[in-house]
């Protein structure tokens, strides 16, 4: 227990509390040092970032090697890597190409570009991931969530059906712009921007953004020749319709695509189900899309179905990624729209590649360095702008695949990238009778991925608030649009902080029995009081503008027994403090990291009111800065020094002694 402060007379007649240990506690609480200026903060913030670090005892060469080995890992790899890793890197890799090939070629039509597009996507961002990211299971290359996000956004500024040429070259436009600002996320260390979209937010709008993915399937499934460029699901179901119906009354429609495109999807959907159910089998459902794409070939070549309804791919450029830096359009009308896409686009491929990053790494026992990703995100999509690729990020259905054949590290990713240049150059005109449908059936097979029930059920169940999130993305993305679902969920997190920040929880405090600490009452009722004291926790970071006059009026209306609600809640105070003969409150502000301007004048006017009322006012522990800008502010000297304690318990026994007669 601390010992009592005393009430000493001075020649004046004052009293004043006189406690030597305490006092000397005060200094230290009153004069830390004081806190670095905001343009030190942003230096020392540059200074801190892992690719600058160094040690000052460290050579020039030293400097050189431990910043290489920073920006490039895949260095550090070969001090231990042998030929054993590289066979598991081998196959890892070769079976990732089996599933990126087919994958990527349905992606970039997903994303109205032709199928070269993916496949080049597939070879110079992984190749740049590889020696520059800290991931060693991601697969990297296009996804459907980003392509059907560019389809949905770029179509608005270009038709492709119009200027399929202009549409490209804004998608590598786009593509330049969300690298750009991922470098600058990794640089800056401005990762907490992605945080923005929760993982609730996340989970709806993923699983929005698959049943738009596969409904826009139905136009190869179904051999539909007229399809909405619009991206909601009335729109989509009603031009399938309209378009369906007219060519079967018009006897334009030719079911075999439908039989062919089902037919590969259950048995894709079957090699799924056996490699979740037996895992030594994983690579079966890996296999099975370049299994499907090389039976349907076969099976159309033969029968000459092309020749009697049946949608194929026909022709895909053949021949490594072409440079596009003449193609990128930095200046003109659409670059503004261009960098606002770029911006959406590089916050929804980091969100997913550091869910996928994380996830995996997690399971492997080791840390992923999030600045590190996003530089090398950012890279691998700047350089993928200059050479014909579209935005790359991490795939979840791909980096499966690549962890459970076993990938010892990022190696696999050149693998796979090699294996594609091999189909560039060699096998593109096998890809000629690729039936559409085959495509479609294949990322409808990727989509149950996306789609997370058991986690929406587990958000309802914690948190109703941010199942609000998940649920407005969800329909969001279903009902309206892509750009829809987004704003809605970032609305509804933002919604939450802003509601979180402006009404506060005060905790009222009582000490448990025996102890020195002091806790919520309401949390735990055996808490007391002591006579006439009143010991209030805010429980925000902040004491600013949103908040101030909320947190002011409270305190007041509970000094004055005028909430009802807090009453309620202080229900086992002792009598003397719930009929309103209230002589003190302390305010612990150990939560509190910051306080603004409105703060301390809300601060100011409170400590005012309860000297009017006869009621002293204590703080307790304010923090580094909390303190620095209430001593600027001269609210330290008015409430005086020996009002702030460096404990509960200590402000409590002060308090005490004040009110007690002599």
């Amino acid at each position: 227990m601390t010992s009592l402060p005393m009430r000493v007379r001075d020649e004046e007649g004052n009293f004043h509390l006189e406690d030597t240990n305490q006092n000397e506690r005060s200094l230290w609480l009153l004069n830390p040092p004081n806190p670095p200026p905001l343009g030190k903060k942003l230096i020392s913030s540059l200074k801190n970032n892992k690719f600058f670090l160094s040690s000052k005892n460290k050579t020039c060469h030293q400097h050189v090697a431990s910043f290489l080995r920073s920006l490039f890992p895949i260095l550090s790899l070969f001090g231990n890597y042998d030929a054993f890793k590289f066979k598991d890197d081998l196959l890892a890799g070769l079976t990732l190409a089996s599933l990126s090939i087919p994958q990527s070629i349905g992606y970039a039509i997903l994303a109205k570009l032709d199928p070269q597009y993916g496949l080049y996507t597939s070879v110079v961002p992984p190749l740049i991931y590889a020696v520059m990211g800290s991931s060693r299971e991601i697969a990297i290359g296009p996804v459907a969530v980003v392509s059907l996000l560019l389809s949905s956004l770029v179509q608005k500024v270009v038709d492709p059906n119009v200027n399929h040429d202009g549409y490209r070259n804004v998608v590598f436009t786009v593509t330049l712009f969300a690298g750009i600002f991922q470098v600058a996320f990794g640089v800056f260390r401005l990762g907490f921007l992605v945080d923005f979209l929760s993982h609730a937010a996340l989970v709806g709008f993923m699983a929005g953004a698959a049943i738009m993915i596969g409904l826009q399937q139905l136009k190869g499934l179904l051999g539909i020749s007229h399809f909405t460029n619009k991206t909601d699901v009335v729109s989509v179901l009603e031009s399938v319709y309209k378009s369906l119906h007219q060519q079967i009354t018009s006897g334009e429609w030719y079911p075999l695509n439908f039989v062919i495109g089902s037919s590969f999807l259950i048995f894709l959907l079957s090699a799924r189900f056996i490699g979740k159910r037996n895992k030594k089998l994983f690579w079966l459902p890996a296999i099975a899309p370049l299994v499907s794409v090389i039976l349907s070939n076969f099976i159309v070549y033969i029968s000459k179905a092309d020749k009697n309804g049946v949608n194929i791919v026909k022709h895909v450029k053949p021949g490594l990624n072409p440079n596009s830096a003449h193609q990128l359009q930095l200046s003109g009308e659409h670059v503004g729209q261009a960098a606002k896409i770029g911006l959406i686009s590089a916050v929804i491929a980091l969100t997913e590649a550091m869910a996928v990053g994380r996830s995996f790494a997690s399971i492997k026992g080791y840390h992923l360095d999030g600045n590190k990703e996003m530089l090398a995100m950012g890279c691998m999509n700047i350089a993928g702008s200059f050479s014909s690729c579209y935005v790359a990020t991490g795939s979840f259905s791909r980096t499966a695949v690549n962890f459970s054949a076993g990938c010892k590290t990022s190696v696999s990713n050149i693998v796979m990238a090699i294996t594609v240049i091999l189909c560039l150059k060699l096998f593109t005109r096998l890809l000629y009778y690729t039936p559409m449908a085959i495509l479609a059936s294949i990322i409808l097979s990727a989509l149950p991925g996306l789609i997370d029930i058991r986690e929406a059920c587990y958000i309802w169940k914690v948190d109703k608030f941010d199942f609000l999130a998940c649920i407005g993305a969800f329909f969001g993305v279903l009902f309206q649009s892509v750009e829809v679902g987004l704003l809605v969920a970032v609305s509804i997190s933002f919604a939450k902080i802003v509601i979180q920040s402006i009404r506060p929880g005060i905790e009222i405090l009582g000490r448990i029995p025996s102890t020195e600490a002091f806790c919520n009452v309401s949390q735990y009722p055996m808490a007391t009081s002591s006579p006439g004291i009143l010991v209030i926790r805010i429980s925000s970071g902040s004491l600013c503008f949103a908040n101030a006059n909320a947190v002011r009026e409270r305190i007041l209306k509970w000094v004055t027994q005028e909430d009802d609600e807090l009453q309620e809640r202080s229900s086992n105070f002792q009598e003397e403090t719930t009929r309103g003969s209230v002589q003190a409150v302390i305010l612990d502000m150990t939560n509190m990291m910051n306080v603004d301007t409105s703060g301390i004048l809300a601060l100011e006017e409170l400590h005012k009111r309860l000297i009017s009322l006869g009621v002293q006012f204590a703080m307790v522990n304010p923090r580094w800065l909390v303190i620095h800008k209430l001593k600027l502010a001269h609210f330290v000297d008015k409430m005086g020094n020996e009002w702030i304690f460096l404990t509960v318990a200590e402000a409590v026994d002060a308090c005490m002694s004040y009110i007690l007669p002599i």
